[in-house]
């Protein structure tokens, strides 16, 4: 009783501004201040609801800046974000996935360990007719719902990275590639380099042979092995195109420790600053850069449309930057 009367008395007060002001003093002012008592009385502003998030990894910057820019655009549209990681572990984002459905969130953002391996967890969410988005990482198994993939161009990616291959060997040279081919993002990146590759060397100028495929895991010490064991194979190599920053960053620690790191030229994917930082230093000759800030941002507003009742793009691709030594002694970022 006590707290109704204190609003009657607020509400009393605003007519009463209302009255003695100009039209300057009664129109927004006594919106704001109604508004202000609505949400005094009914306490903080409930949230709209969870979107949940699994990533492939927290230990690899990309996906921390994706998450953190999901937070951001979540929160300008009242809804909350549950961060998890599967560290590269299906199994275990299967079972992020079942705890997420037990907790009746409100959608699901997936970037999957393991592209084909964690269909069916998706249609579980699918069964609790919970709304799979993706980011970054496809699922490649057709038989699931998602209502969109959010993701970098990566087949151009990889096509842009062929292109510094052949940029810096003058079109003649033997290449290795450190892979991660149990996710759609890299497949698609292999495969853009591959096509890149096919048809430069149908030009009499170009002659670059792809000797060697190792995966890496997209992490520095499988990475450093890997490389390794492609120098041991391949004494004369030339190039590698490493899927990732940390791939190259390995394969660069593994190059130096064999005195081989004058002899093959690295280019690698993604932009992290660390991956910037070794492009400025000639550590890394390029790299087709990446955009996680816009990935997160563009997937919460695939879901807030959803929700919306807006038709979403089954898939939004955002485009990659081939950045060079050049534009890393120009990076506002790196100065």
């Amino acid at each position: 009783m006590k707290s109704t009367g204190m609003v009657l008395s607020l509400l009393a007060a605003v007519v009463l501004l209302c009255g003695c002001g100009g039209k300057e003093a009664s129109d927004k002012p006594q919106e704001s201040i109604l508004e202000s008592i609505s949400r005094k009385s009914q306490g903080p502003r409930a949230q709209k609801g969870v979107i949940a998030v699994s990533v492939l990894t927290r230990t690899n910057p990309f996906f921390n800046t994706i998450v953190e820019h999901m937070e951001a655009e979540a929160g300008q549209h009242g809804y909350e974000i549950l961060a998890t990681s599967g560290e590269f572990d299906v199994a275990k984002q299967k079972d992020q996935v079942k705890d997420f459905i037990v907790r009746k969130v409100s959608a699901i953002v997936l970037c999957p360990c393991d592209s084909m391996a964690i269909a069916p967890a998706i249609k579980e969410a699918n069964g609790a007719g919970i709304p799979v988005f993706t980011a970054d990482i496809a699922c490649l198994d057709k038989g699931v719902k998602v209502v969109s993939h959010v993701a970098t161009d990566n087949y151009g990616g990889g096509r842009a990275a062929a292109q510094a291959i052949i940029e810096v060997l003058d079109g003649k040279g033997k290449v290795g590639i450190l892979d991660y081919p149990e996710v759609e993002s890299v497949i698609l990146r292999t495969r853009g380099f591959d096509a890149e590759l096919a048809e430069a060397n149908q030009r009499p100028d170009v002659d670059i042979e792809v000797v060697a495929r190792l995966p890496g895991g997209g992490v520095r010490d499988k990475s450093f092995k890997a490389m390794q064991d492609m120098l041991q194979a391949h004494a004369d190599l030339d190039a590698v195109f490493a899927i990732n920053d940390p791939s190259a960053l390995g394969a660069r620690a593994a190059l130096e420790k064999a005195g081989k790191a004058d002899q093959v030229v690295l280019v690698g994917f993604d932009g992290q600053p660390e991956g910037k930082q070794a492009i400025k230093e000639g550590k890394i000759y390029a790299d087709p850069i990446q955009f996680p800030d816009r990935i997160g941002v563009e997937t919460v507003r695939a879901i807030v449309e959803h929700f919306e009742g807006e038709d979403v793009p089954p898939e939004i691709l955002i485009p990659v930057s081939l950045y060079r030594k050049e534009d890393a002694e120009n990076d506002p970022e790196l100065q």
